[in-house]
């Protein structure tokens, strides 16, 4: 199904300006793909209305109408760190225009052979899996987007604007999606998503956008995934949201998974109940959404978390246990303020924990596990449902979200965003080593400390924090050593790749990393500075033995 996806990474600060809510609709580029963008959010939940409702008729077990869910979900914990190097590493709005035209294609395809009578549930599955390709690939250069549309000021009025747009589009698409199916077949629905497209098209192929500013050549493909990796291994403010997502996905998947089927338990069991309820789901989220900065005011992001989990909880048991159907759109309601109160959490502290140069990546690990717990989930939820009931596989779920808050409250996500991880550029010119070429290496960097004597342990305790720095902008080694003839003389080593890799360091270094760098100078001797060395691998000679 269409999940709301991450959009900035920035979140109002108390005792700043905050902007209008609407303010960012002024900017025409935004205004413009923001409302072709609701269109085809509107037409993405018409699809997944149709398929799940499309695989009720074709094969209606629980295995296979989770299999959909998983389908969608799938590619993207699959593919989602690659779409990320990509989107950090190539033109965004080409790759972008690229990826909707196959989702147009994709689409119209399966609206042609449903309405031909063509199409089977293994069909389904396939054209499914195939949506969740474009899916994978689309999101985390979508999520890296909205920062190149609007300044820095507007980048909270945006966040908002972007949830409500998903969450509009999550209370329309479903409620029109049960009326067409139930007047011209899931074939028509098909047929609209893909049409629904053009808007997005036409705004990203007239959007003349600036070349990136940047004297370094772009990263390759395959180290910047391993740049990506390294930098979530040392990185824990992410590894944090990672974990409590996890936490929460895994079994809020049960709702998702199960809904087609217990819909048609209520009711007349038509189309118009299933997507009745998922609108409602959308109903719920849109009023989070307009809640939420007042909540955010009086309560921490963990709070949120635990609180919008406990209620989604109670949902899955109310839907384990009710065929009412006014009462459950209620409920239903009640789980889309709980979904978005805890995904906004989340993708906020993921956000706020990435700089510029890894977001697409960062934001991809994020998908990764959003995406592969849903897809997981569903399968396992569907697994049990089959060998007992959904509503045991509901009950089940409902436990395990309520287990999952306790087990994962450690990592705690409210102070993510303390730490000013904006560009400093404080870092020593390179420009004087022109005689290096790009791909010598691997690089040694030292950097030698005159520590005053009553002060190695704070020096020492603090180094660590500099060492998981340099991990996270590249380095793949990093040491600290006291000389053993001059006690109080400490070297630091760390290892990057390559020559080229080492300048792109010099462009990562943070301004939080300044604060740390600075608090390290004060414990030096007085009248001292670090003294920097740089040592390139030789090039070894055509036929030298190695």
């Amino acid at each position: 199904m269409s999940q709301d996806s991450p959009a900035s990474p920035a979140e109002p600060q108390p005792g700043k300006t905050v902007s209008s809510a609407w303010s960012p609709l002024k900017i025409p580029l935004f205004r413009m793909l923001w409302i072709a963008t609701l269109a085809s959010n509107i037409g993405t939940w018409m699809h997944d209305i149709g398929a799940g409702y499309l695989m009720t008729t074709l094969s209606p077990t629980p295995i296979m109408v989770a299999l959909v869910q998983a389908a969608t979900s799938l590619p993207i914990f699959l593919l989602a760190l690659p779409a990320g190097a990509l989107a950090d590493i190539i033109d965004r709005r080409r790759y972008l225009l690229a990826i909707q035209v196959w989702l147009t294609l994709v689409s119209a395809t399966l609206g042609i052979l449903t309405l031909t009578g063509v199409t089977t549930a293994w069909m389904l599955v396939a054209a499914t899996f195939c949506m969740g390709l474009g899916s994978a690939m689309m999101l985390p250069a979508w999520a890296a987007l909205t920062p190149e549309l609007v300044p820095r000021s507007e980048l909270p009025s945006a966040i908002a604007l972007n949830s409500m747009g998903v969450n509009v589009a999550r209370a329309i698409g479903p409620a029109l999606a049960g009326v067409i199916i139930s007047m011209a077949g899931t074939g028509a629905v098909f047929l609209l998503n893909a049409v629904s497209y053009a808007g997005v098209i036409l705004v990203l192929y007239t959007w003349k956008r600036a070349a990136d500013a940047s004297e370094l050549p772009a990263e390759r493909f395959f180290s910047a995934m391993r740049t990506g990796y390294r930098f979530a291994r040392h990185a824990p403010e992410l590894q944090a949201s990672l974990v409590r997502g996890l936490g929460f996905f895994l079994f809020a998947s049960a709702s998702w998974a199960l809904l087609p089927l217990l819909a048609r338990g209520i009711g007349d069991g038509g189309p118009q109940v299933f997507g009745l309820l998922v609108a409602f789901i959308g109903v719920g989220a849109v009023t989070g959404a307009f809640a939420l900065p007042r909540l955010r005011q009086r309560l921490s992001r963990d709070v949120l978390v635990a609180i919008g989990s406990v209620l989604y909880a109670l949902s899955l048991v109310a839907l384990a246990n009710s065929q009412h159907l006014y009462l459950l759109c209620g409920v239903m309601a009640a789980s889309g303020f709980a979904w978005i109160t805890v995904l906004s959490s989340l993708q906020v502290a993921a956000q706020m924990a990435l700089p510029n140069w890894v977001r697409s990546r960062g934001l991809a690990l994020f998908m990764m596990t959003f995406m592969g717990s849903m897809a997981f989930g569903s399968l396992t939820w569907g697994k049990i449902a089959e060998h007992s009931s959904m509503a045991v596989a509901l009950e089940i779920a409902a436990a395990g979200l309520i287990l999952a808050v306790a087990l994962t409250w450690r990592w705690r996500i409210s102070s993510i965003g303390d730490k000013d991880l904006s560009p400093s550029m404080h870092w020593p010119s390179l420009a004087g080593y022109t005689a290096i070429s790009n791909d010598r290496g691997p690089v040694l960097v030292t950097v030698q400390y005159q520590v005053m004597p009553d002060r190695h342990a704070p020096f020492l305790e603090l180094m660590q924090s500099v060492g998981k720095a340099r991990k996270r902008d590249g380095s793949y080694a990093w040491g600290i050593f006291e000389d053993t003839d001059q006690p109080g003389h400490f070297i630091e080593t760390f290892n990057v790749e390559s020559w080229l890799e080492h300048r792109r360091q010099h462009v990562r270094v943070t301004d939080d990393d300044r604060a740390l760098q600075a608090q390290v100078r004060e414990l030096l001797q007085p009248g001292t500075q670090p003294v920097i060395g740089h040592f390139v691998s030789p090039h070894t000679p055509t036929g030298a033995s190695k």
